[in-house]
Parts: C-alpha cells; sequence; structure tokens
C-alpha cells in the first residue's frame, strides 16, 4: 500500500505497511483500486459532457465511490469489492453513450475482470497506486487533484441526497480524475486544481443551499452537553437528511437523541428543534470515540467518515449501526432510503429500548449557530465593534481535529489570543477550544461557530461580506489571520477553495500535507504565502500583526 492522503500519514511521508488510522493493506489497495476505476468512468464521463451530456447518474456514483475512500469511512473489504463491480458497470455504461470512443483509453478505462476473483490480484497490481507516477511533483499535483476531488464529492454526495445537484459539479469531477490519466504540464495541472477550487466553493454554496431551504437557516444555539435518564440513540458524521428521518422515526418511543462529533451543528437548524427528545450533543471529536460510544451505552449510527477501529477492550460493536457509504465488519448496516421513501431505524430502535441511559460525562451547555446569515444579522454590531477597536482581528481557526499532541497547539492559541480578538470556527477543529470560558466583546462571543466542515463556506460568505461593508479592494487588507487545522479530504477541498478565492498567509497544520513535493510546496508558498504553524506565541504576535 502507499496512503498519504490525511495528515496523521506516516512520517509524514506515506503508510506503506498499515494506516496510521488502522487502515489495513488490502482495503487500501480495494480502495486504490475503486479509484483509479473511477478514473476509467471520467475518461468517458469528461468526454461526454463534450458532446453536451453530463450523466448524472455516473456524477452521482462517482460522488459515492470518491467518499467510499475518505480516510475513516469504509473498512469492510467485501463492500468495498462489490462498489468496484458497480463502478465497472456505470463505466460501461457511460461508455455506450458515447458517439466515439476516445483514442489511446488508458488501462482503467479498459481492464474488466473475467471474475470477482480477479479483483483483488488487481488491486495488489503497482499501476492502480498514486506511486505508479514516477515524477514526484506529477505525483504530488495528481494527488492534491484526487484528494481534492474526494472532498468536494463528500459535499456534492449531502446535496444530491437533498435533491440538489449541478451538472457542472460533476462535470468538474469527470475532468479532474481523467486528467491525471494523461501527461500534463505543471501549469496545465496548477490549472486544474485551481479550478478544483473554484468547484469546491460552487459545491459548498449549493450544499449550503441544500442544508437551509431543507432545515432552515441555523441560528444561535445554547446546546445541552449532559444526558437525561432515558435510553438514547447517539448519531455521528455528517447526514441531515439521516438525522431528520431518525428524529421522526424515534419520536413518541420514549428515546432520547444526541449527536456526536461533526453532528453537532444539527442542534442549530430550526427544522430539529421540535423534537423534545432531541436532547443535545454527548462528547467530543471523533477521535474520542473508543471510549465516547463505549460510555453511551445506547446504538451509534455513523452517517459519513470519522468511524475509526475498536480496540480490543469496546464492547458496543452490537450497538454499531452504519449508513451510506460507511461500513464496519461485524456492524449493522443500515439499507439505503428507497425511493422515495425513508431509511428504516427500526433495528437501532429496538436495540435501544433494552439499553441504559448514557454515562454522563460532562453537564452545561455551548454555544454555536453562527453561520453566515446569523453572523450577517449581526453585521452592523459587528462591524462598529471594528471600528471601535472592540475587536482587534478575527482568526479562522476552522477544520479538523485529530489524535496528535501537536494539536494542543490549536488549544494554546484560543487560550493565549487577545481579549479583543474573536476565532470563527467550523469542523470538529472546535472541539479544541468550544468548551473553554473565553467571554465575550459587548455580547458577541469570542468563539463563533459556523458549523460543520462544510460550512467553512460561511466564513469565507462572512469574509466577501466584510470585504464589502469596509470597502476593501482585497479580501486579504480584512483584519482576519487563518490558522487552520487539516485531517483528511474534505480539509483539503476547503483548503482549495480559499486559495481560489485569494486568500492568502494561510497557516497549516500540524503539519503541511505529506502529499506536497518540495517543488509543488515552494509553489504555494510563493504564490499564496502557505506556511506551516510555529510556536503559539510566535504566531499569534504575527497574526496580531497582520502577518
Amino acid at each position: 500500500m502507499f496512503c498519504f492522503q490525511c495528515q496523521e500519514t506516516a512520517k509524514n511521508t506515506g503508510c506503506t505497511v498499515r494506516g496510521v488510522c488502522g487502515k489495513p493493506e488490502e482495503t487500501a489497495d480495494l480502495q486504490d483500486l475503486l479509484i483509479y476505476i473511477c478514473k476509467g468512468i471520467s475518461v468517458y464521463g469528461e468526454k461526454l459532457a463534450q458532446e453536451g451530456t453530463v450523466d448524472r447518474d455516473a456524477g452521482r456514483f462517482l460522488c459515492e465511490a470518491l467518499f467510499t475512500t475518505i480516510t475513516n469511512a469504509a473498512w469492510d473489504d467485501d463492500v468495498i469489492i462489490d462498489r468496484i463491480e458497480q463502478a465497472l458497470a456505470v463505466r460501461e455504461a457511460v461508455k455506450a453513450k458515447l458517439s466515439a470512443l476516445p483514442t489511446d483509453l488508458p488501462d482503467c478505462a479498459t481492464w474488466t475482470p473475467a471474475s470477482r476473483e480477479d479483483i483483488v490480484p488487481k488491486a495488489l497490481s503497482p499501476e492502480v497506486r498514486i506511486t505508479a507516477t514516477a515524477d514526484e511533483d506529477v505525483r504530488s499535483l495528481r494527488e492534491m487533484l484526487i484528494i481534492g476531488a474526494k472532498g468536494i464529492a463528500a459535499y456534492a454526495d449531502h446535496a444530491a441526497v437533498l435533491g440538489y445537484e449541478k451538472d457542472d459539479i460533476y462535470a468538474s469531477l469527470f475532468s479532474a480524475l481523467a486528467s491525471t490519466t494523461r501527461d500534463l504540464t505543471a501549469d496545465e495541472m496548477v490549472a486544474m486544481v485551481m479550478r478544483a477550487g473554484e468547484t469546491a466553493v460552487n459545491t459548498m454554496a449549493l450544499l449550503d443551499e441544500a442544508n437551509t431551504a431543507t432545515y432552515g437557516q441555523p441560528e444561535i444555539t445554547q446546546v445541552n452537553i449532559g444526558v437525561r435518564n432515558n435510553p438514547g440513540i447517539l448519531i455521528s458524521g455528517h447526514d441531515l437528511k439521516d438525522m431528520e428521518e431518525l428524529l421522526k422515526q424515534t419520536e413518541g418511543t420514549g428515546i432520547d437523541v444526541y449527536t456526536h462529533g461533526e453532528m453537532l451543528p444539527a442542534n442549530y437548524y430550526p427544522a430539529f428543534k421540535k423534537y423534545e427528545h432531541f436532547v443535545g450533543n454527548y462528547g467530543g471529536s471523533w477521535w474520542h470515540q473508543n471510549e465516547e460510544f463505549e460510555s453511551f451505552n445506547g446504538p451509534i449510527l455513523l452517517t459519513t467518515n470519522c468511524l475509526v477501529p475498536l480496540k480490543k477492550n469496546n464492547t458496543y460493536l452490537d450497538r454499531l449501526f452504519t449508513t451510506g457509504v460507511v461500513n464496519y465488519p461485524g456492524a449493522q448496516h443500515v439499507a439505503d432510503r428507497p425511493a422515495g421513501g425513508a431509511k428504516d431505524f427500526g433495528p437501532l430502535i429496538e436495540r435501544a429500548k433494552n439499553c441504559p441511559p448514557p454515562t454522563e460525562l460532562e453537564t452545561g451547555t455551548i454555544v454555536g449557530g453562527f453561520a453566515h446569515n446569523q453572523v450577517l444579522a449581526l453585521a452592523d454590531k459587528v462591524i462598529e465593534a471594528v471600528k471601535s477597536g472592540a475587536i482587534k482581528r478575527f482568526v479562522v481557526m476552522a477544520g479538523c481535529d485529530g489524535r496528535q499532541k501537536a494539536r494542543n497547539y490549536f488549544t494554546e492559541v484560543a487560550e493565549q489570543l487577545p481579549a479583543d480578538t474573536v476565532i470563527l470556527t467550523a469542523g470538529c477543529a472546535k472541539y479544541r477550544y468550544n468548551k473553554l470560558s473565553l467571554g465575550d466583546i459587548g455580547g458577541i462571543p469570542r468563539v463563533l461557530d459556523a458549523g460543520q466542515c462544510n460550512d467553512s463556506y460561511s466564513l469565507a460568505v462572512i469574509a466577501m461580506k466584510l470585504q464589502e461593508a469596509f470597502g476593501l479592494s482585497d479580501i486579504n487588507e480584512l483584519p482576519v489571520s487563518y490558522d487552520i487545522a487539516w485531517y483528511e479530504q474534505k480539509a483539503v477541498a476547503v483548503l482549495l477553495a480559499l486559495l481560489y478565492l485569494g486568500v492568502k498567509g494561510i497557516r497549516l497544520g500540524p503539519t503541511l500535507p505529506g502529499f506536497l513535493s518540495p517543488n509543488v510546496a515552494k509553489v504555494l508558498v510563493e504564490k499564496f504565502d502557505l506556511k506551516p504553524i510555529g510556536t503559539v506565541e510566535e504566531d499569534i504576535a504575527a497574526m496580531m500583526a497582520g502577518n
């Protein structure tokens, strides 16, 4: 195997025996083959789009397949092999729609197994891995593009679940993956990466529209972090449609519903507040789940990635349920909803009835719900605070949380930032500081949580509106610094979106991505002033000085 798509990759170079995440070699190889076949789909999908037709069925499948390969999503090899077989069928279906086949087709567009038994040997072959590309700069740019495409695909999948799709998003994904099968110049590849950044912006905007049109604009909300004395179901991940259907099916059953990890922002949506059995949030970010899922005592539903392997002393496997692209050997999988119908969460509900209430971890509340609509409603107050000097600087600390001790940096930055600064956040990075007592500035909390990682779009909208309000010609003239934590591929899509929007001077940590070759990293540093995090004291001083 060779995998360097997440921040924890071994020695910041690549996992070659077993993933730091726990991913076995064969699972990694099968995921590589799935991506390989997706490139073949994209070769035909790009050509079909050039003929005037974007194949939405293929685009939707491509998003689901790429989402399957995101860190901590798919763990069951049999399920991944099933998806590879589906990918081969999709590839041939797109191919059949072409008026003329492209010439010089790559192997990913033509390889066909004689039987299911041929899939694993192909997955083990060297040509399916990114290391088949000898030039490290080409490899770096191709991998940045593929990793960014994975994040875009995840957000596009969430939007599609709610009935929101755009042909240009699917066409861009086809083009991105197809480009990695051709020998492009470095400039052409950089242009493809920037196009992916544009697509990331458009996709997050579409998902924002889908979520808010369906569930209302997020509201400033005090979220309970304690427990009640009823059996509970814990829902984690990002999929709000699953959240909606679970709440409907548990209403009146005597079972409480709690969010975990990236599902916390569901508490901010008006549509979910009407459910009296929706209690609040339990626990923290994804990497604490071995302990928190154990102590929750009831069923756990994983709707998207961020599922980590169970430890030997964990006993919750019979309470673990997956759905969507997520799977895990031994966990019960909730099937996709039928056309026009809902998923059946009956097995979770029945399991919950025989479970004790959650073990209390903490008490109190945390505040969130500062998406762009809510912050812009406070725009006059925010602008006045900036003009008066009450707010000296905004620091965007969005992104991912993770296990490494180096991530204590982000907690320490939040603790040591001057009292006249406001932290703008989204994603599970917030768990590093959202329970600190940092106070407020004239009634404006010093930590403004916009929501999930995809809600980083809200932070971009806020920045652009502030730029307009202050009459600035360049977004980088705002009193805003970027100190971003990253872990997986959706964070890369967000990074590409920020770069496309022209944001410069982003600090990224705990490490710069391992998939950046020295030359590619140099380009990002020179063109966008991308920089690694330093010491807490030095970085705070630099950010307060506008650097």
